[in-house]
């Protein structure tokens, strides 16, 4: 498999070995010629054959198909000795994978997330992680959905600002607490308005409260990932990136080619 790399990150190098200190971002396009549909589609077990057979919609079906196996094709590049059909996963209670422990000796973590033809891939070494990518809609960026969501703090500091800037300000509050609850591997079974997030301007975007008390907020660390206009991504990683001393991350942009 060949890859053409955008400069719009810094890269890792060469040997995708992570580090205890690092983050690794990918992100590619979900747009594939149908050869490597194809390709993509002989890594993928008989379970994801079955549910992108689901789709009724035959570009949906082969997003789905590209999204993972891809996934395969760059977990498969941390593990010299795994091909990507080969890779299996487990899945806690809330449905977030993982490898098995004996398989997994570096103690990789991953999320994936996708939207509007982009995904992106986080992973680390034995750091939590989830990562959230969302297509600006304004037309789904409405006031109902925020004060059912958002937190009453939230939801005032989105409406202090100026009225052309709430759409995109509401999908940067979305997409922080989606990364959070991946990071956190829960899924919704943490209400949207059990923690809450502040995007002062001139401040880092940061994780303000949580039910689970001033250790969790602690415990996090939120970064706003450089994406192609249009596009909101975050990242939310366990540990301290302050004065980026203690996190290092690196991103990858990909486009795969025949």
């Amino acid at each position: 498999m060949q890859f053409v790399c955008d400069p719009l990150w810094p890269v890792p190098s060469e040997i995708l070995r992570l580090e205890h200190t690092e983050v690794h971002i990918w992100r590619a396009s979900l747009n594939q010629s149908p050869t490597r549909i194809n390709e993509f589609l002989g890594t993928l077990t008989s379970d994801e054959k079955v549910k992108a057979n689901r789709f009724h919609s035959a570009k949906k079906r082969n997003q789905f198909i590209v999204a993972h196996g891809l996934f395969r094709v760059i977990l498969g590049c941390y593990y010299i000795n795994a091909a990507p059909e080969q890779l299996r996963f487990f899945y806690n209670s809330y449905g977030k994978p993982y490898i098995a422990d004996e398989l997994n000796k570096d103690k990789l973590k991953f999320n994936m997330s996708h939207s509007h033809g982009i995904v992106l891939y986080a992973f680390t070494s034995g750091r939590e992680v989830g990562v959230d990518i969302e297509y600006i809609r304004p037309d789904i960026a409405d006031e109902q959905i925020a004060e059912r969501f958002f937190s009453q703090r939230e939801l005032a500091e989105l409406q202090s600002l100026p009225q052309e800037k709430q759409k995109k300000a509401f999908f940067y509050f979305w997409t922080c607490k989606e990364a959070y609850l991946k990071a956190r591997g829960e899924g919704i079974s943490l209400p949207l308005d059990s923690f809450e997030v502040s995007m002062i301007q001139g401040k880092p975007v940061a994780l303000l409260s949580t039910k689970s008390g001033s250790q969790e907020i602690s415990r996090w660390s939120i970064l706003n990932l450089q994406l192609e206009s249009g596009y909101i991504g975050v990242l939310v990683v366990e540990g301290n990136n302050q004065g980026n001393q203690d996190l290092r991350i690196f991103g990858q942009t990909l486009k795969t080619i025949s």
